[in-house]
């Protein structure tokens, strides 16, 4: 028997990086048993509904045209109106329908304070459903590309 210094070697160090492999493995599966499960869950229930007048699913929302010259001259679906023509015309069409929506079209030179009238107008009308249409910019074509 020999006495002496004991040799210990050194066992495999701990690895610091993840396996990526089973990762990938596991996430593939779940994709798959997602898109096997989703049809299932979005299946419907069948109904024979009943029948009403006040549900109409396929009405289309109703709108006027109101639109402002550069001179602030105001037109109602195309038709030239004064103002207290356009008041009577926009509650007839609030009576008819509350939901009405105004699409309100102006000049550029129009003063933001005669907006602001035909506006209060529609409001005092009972039709406070109003969309600004405007026109996209125009695209400005690019100039070829020159090479030094």
């Amino acid at each position: 028997m020999s006495f002496g210094r004991l040799e210990r070697t050194q066992g495999a160090q701990p690895m610091s990086e993840i396996n990526v492999t089973p990762l990938v493995d596991v996430m593939l599966v779940l994709v798959v048993i997602f898109i096997i499960t989703a049809p299932l869950l979005a299946s419907s229930i069948k109904l024979d509904l009943p029948r009403s007048d006040a549900a109409r699913p396929n009405e289309t929302p109703q709108f006027v045209t109101l639109v402002v010259d550069k001179a602030g001259q105001a037109f109602l679906n195309d038709q030239p109106v004064s103002g207290d023509q356009l008041d009577q015309r926009l509650r007839q069409n609030a009576a008819l329908n509350p939901d009405t929506e105004v699409q309100l079209r102006a000049d550029e030179a129009v003063p933001y304070g005669r907006i602001v009238e035909v506006m209060g107008i529609a409001q005092k009308a009972g039709l406070n459903r109003i969309g600004f249409v405007a026109n996209a910019p125009a695209t400005a074509t690019p100039a070829p590309a020159t090479r030094p």
